[in-house]
């Protein structure tokens, strides 16, 4: 849950090589949303997925790291940006963001790999699990809950999260997200809505409930659904994150055959402001 990379203004990359911002694309997904997204470099594409709170600016300090070894393409998950959504009645469905990777995949040539972050993660884990064409996967603290490790998610949190979105509630369900299931203390969330970066944060609640579906009503780690990945996975954290994250990367790792786990020294689940450290290991995973 990171929510800026700094990046530029215009849509150039701050944080890694100098270019100028390349044009801002779309595609069409199944049910018609528009998906907007950006490419730097010219190698392999490379996918990079946020998670909750974010946008395709805080990729592209990534995807300028990454080029121009690789095409780093960064986009609008539906509901947030440039992308539309054209959910109908609060059925926000894992499918539909699986569909929308599959339209952009296509768009890209029809065989890329994916990086993910926290709940991005998960959603590139799913779009492995639901058979689109990946070659690589790198995940960072994928947001899993390992049994035992943290409070999970309260039974009826979707339902409450998707409610206050229907009457408008945009600031409500972002703090709603941030304590009952990412489990940020209350007092540290009210800290947040006085600083700066509340308003973003905010602005991107409508697509929260895409989140909170991918880990399901617990979190808990798909363990047989991850043992049936057969592509290469490397599976990182940070060496200064949560416990609970640490323990779920893993977890992860273990459970799907022959994946990497690699540590980060220093860092924590708010890597993406610092993406030269994601550098070394990215570019040797996906070489």
């Amino acid at each position: 849950m990171n929510a800026s990379v700094n990046p530029a203004a215009d849509g150039s990359v701050a944080n890694g090589a100098a270019q100028s911002a390349p044009a801002l694309k779309s595609v069409t997904s199944a049910d018609g949303t528009t998906i907007a997204y950006q490419t730097f470099g010219d190698g392999a594409p490379v996918i990079l997925i946020g998670g909750a709170f974010n946008d395709r600016t805080t990729m592209l300090g990534l995807a300028g790291v990454l080029a121009p070894r690789f095409t780093g393409v960064v986009y609008d998950r539906r509901g947030r940006g440039d992308s539309t959504d054209n959910v109908e009645d609060g059925a926000y469905a894992v499918e539909r963001e699986i569909e929308d990777l599959a339209a952009l995949i296509e768009a890209l040539g029809g065989r890329v790999s994916l990086f993910g972050h926290s709940s991005g993660g998960i959603l590139a884990l799913e779009a492995v699990m639901r058979g689109l064409p990946v070659e690589k996967v790198a995940v960072y603290e994928v947001p899993y809950i390992p049994e035992g490790s943290r409070t999970p998610p309260p039974a009826d949190g979707y339902e409450r999260l998707t409610a206050m979105l229907q009457r408008g509630d945009a600031d409500g369900a972002a703090a709603h997200f941030l304590i009952e299931h990412v489990g940020v203390p209350a007092p540290m969330v009210d800290q947040m809505r006085a600083g700066e970066g509340w308003a973003y944060m905010a602005a991107q609640a409508p697509s929260l409930p895409y989140d909170a579906a991918l880990g399901g009503p617990s979190n808990e780690i798909p363990r047989d659904r991850l043992a049936a990945i057969h592509i290469p996975v490397l599976v990182i954290n940070g060496e200064r994150t949560w416990d609970w994250m640490q323990t779920a990367a893993g977890t992860v790792a273990e459970a799907i055959p022959g994946a990497r786990h690699a540590v980060l020294p220093g860092q924590d689940h708010s890597v993406l402001q610092s993406p030269q450290e994601l550098r070394s290991v990215l570019t040797e995973f996906l070489a």
